[in-house]
């Protein structure tokens, strides 16, 4: 089974405009991502799909891939899909296309090793990590996508407002959605033909797109915080994790006094 992961970025984020140039312990956002994919040996190939020319250039000349793409793609996933199609890939329908959003700052290698093998164990058409939040801040935070999913790990729905309810019950478990998503090759095919629903519109969430449409979609939990760099104060937040952080020193030597 052939494994391709995809990172799409634009530098016209809306909320951070150029944000994949954007430095951390001074190496470009998207670099950070390439070079923390790239470390996962599960990975057959590690590509960035752009329609910034700034974008790719950074990408090249850290040593990695780049792929353009066009400039109207609204969702990731889109841009996901002509990416592959651009490289020119022959891929069967069960091999896996795993998207990493190149804002998904603290993946690791372990992540997408575990998303990999819960794929081939589950044959899913589609499954998502999702991963534990810890205040309520971060619950009610309209810029963090909550998940919530059934007994089975299906998941129910994704929502900016704060689910589940905090209304009557304390300390009850609560994930967000990222940006880290696995495919098999011919779902995401099918999704991007899939149009666009009501409620991935209004949540601003590619994924409701399969619920609305009746299509199952699998969470895969970790207890790993994550942080999907969406403005300034993430990404200085950002920057104090990935200074901690043990799989940052294996591509990046970082000063004495940020590593302690």
């Amino acid at each position: 089974m052939t494994r391709i992961c995809v990172i799409p970025a634009r530098m016209a984020s809306t909320r951070f405009p150029g944000k994949p140039l954007a430095p951390l312990l001074g190496m470009p956002l998207i670099v950070h991502i390439l070079h923390r994919a790239r470390l996962c040996q599960d990975l057959d190939r590690v590509v960035v799909a752009t329609c910034d020319h700034e974008i790719a250039d950074a990408v090249t000349a850290a040593g990695g891939e780049a792929v353009m793409t066009a400039d109207t793609h609204e969702r990731c996933t889109d841009r996901t899909e002509e990416a592959i199609r651009n490289l020119g890939l022959t891929l069967a329908d069960d091999d896996l296309v795993l998207m990493l959003q190149g804002d998904e700052i603290m993946v690791s290698p372990k992540m997408l090793s575990d998303m990999i093998q819960r794929f081939e164990e589950t044959g899913a058409d589609v499954i998502n990590l999702i991963s534990r939040l810890y205040t309520p801040e971060d619950h009610t935070d309209p810029n963090t996508v909550k998940a919530v999913s059934a007994p089975d790990g299906r998941l129910l729905y994704m929502s900016r407002a704060a689910i589940p309810s905090p209304a009557r019950a304390d300390n009850v478990p609560v994930f967000q959605q990222t940006g880290i998503i696995a495919f098999k090759a011919a779902f995401l095919a099918r999704y991007s033909a899939l149009p666009p629903t009501p409620l991935e519109i209004i949540e601003s969430c590619d994924m409701m797109r399969v619920i609305e449409h009746g299509l199952p979609i699998y969470g895969v939990p970790t207890d790993t915080e994550t942080i999907g760099v969406d403005t300034e104060a993430d990404r200085a937040r950002a920057e104090q994790r990935l200074a901690a952080d043990p799989t940052t020193a294996r591509y990046l030597e970082l000063p004495s006094e940020a590593a302690r």
